[in-house]
């Protein structure tokens, strides 16, 4: 995908595996939702290869959300708004992205969002048990670059304006009204990283909800791929989904985890995804934990 499709970066983006997960789709599609959308990095590859008609957005994030309909409704107010903070930081000092955070977590400024996001250690975001972002700055680099935001915003309202619908709220209100033409693409909060010391997003979702919603998709014959767990070097993630959802559990080599990179060390990263069976995707290797040089779908 191009570098000017990337509007908001941030650790987690599936912007390198998007190729291989878009693969797996079917030749038409109505709708494609991406309900726990993120950077959106799916809807922004499948929209470049004209792979859907019309796209759905969503996230339980509402800072989020408002940032990309700001993307997409008026990227010059945005990009002015963008180099005007990102040009303070050299005029305050070090203190700027604690300030620009503080007022952040006041306000919800969209625009602060998207700041701190590409502002702050590895793009890594992490948020409190009151929803604060609370990620430190960078100190080795100063953020993504205005001119840079200008051409990316511009270029994805380009594509996106007048294709899609954006949509604050849980993910099964999101994807309520799908059906067998359409596709969803699920990205959730992983097991792993949802819960304990380590937070990483600004709400969890239960395990049981996904599969409950798995089972719901399957019984109104809507097809689905699921990114969900997967393998850290030796570290398993979370438990396998049952055997009761109509989808086929398979592994995706995603190369060095930028989490073990952060941290000093170089583990790699197995992704799996559950593959509606609605799909009728070709053979592909089934997943099971083992070691990096035995999964076959690189």
């Amino acid at each position: 995908m191009p570098l000017s499709l990337q509007p908001i970066p941030y650790q987690g983006s599936k912007r390198a595996l998007a190729p291989r997960i878009c693969s797996l789709f079917p030749s038409k599609v109505q709708t494609l939702y991406e309900p726990f959308a993120g950077s959106a990095a799916i809807t922004l590859f499948a929209a470049t290869h004209g792979l859907a008609k019309h796209f759905i957005i969503g996230d339980a994030y509402g800072p989020l959300i408002e940032l990309w309909r700001l993307i997409i409704e008026n990227p010059s107010n945005l990009s002015d708004r963008y180099s005007s903070i990102w040009n303070e930081q050299f005029v305050v000092g070090v203190e700027h992205f604690n300030e620009v955070r503080a007022t952040f977590n006041q306000n919800k400024d969209p625009v602060l969002l998207l700041y701190l996001t590409a502002r702050c250690v590895k793009n890594a975001v992490r948020f409190n048990k009151k929803g604060h972002f609370t990620q430190s700055v960078d100190k080795r680099r100063t953020g993504m670059k205005p001119d840079r935001v200008t051409r990316t915003v511009h270029a994805v309202s380009r594509l996106l304006k007048g294709r899609v619908t954006l949509f604050n709220g849980d993910f099964r209100d999101c994807t309520f009204a799908a059906t067998s033409s359409d596709l969803i693409y699920m990205d959730p909060p992983y097991q792993g990283t949802t819960y304990g010391t380590d937070k990483r997003y600004a709400s969890g979702i239960e395990r049981e909800r996904i599969i409950d919603s798995l089972h719901d998709f399957d019984a109104r014959g809507a097809r689905y791929v699921l990114s969900y767990d997967g393998q850290m070097g030796e570290k398993i993630y979370g438990e396998p989904l049952p055997s009761t959802i109509n989808a086929n559990h398979i592994a995706i080599h995603a190369g060095r985890s930028s989490q073990a990179t952060i941290s000093g060390g170089k583990a790699e990263t197995i992704e799996s995804l559950y593959v509606s069976r609605l799909l009728n995707t070709p053979d592909l290797d089934i997943y099971h934990p083992r070691p990096i040089q035995e999964i076959l779908f690189y």
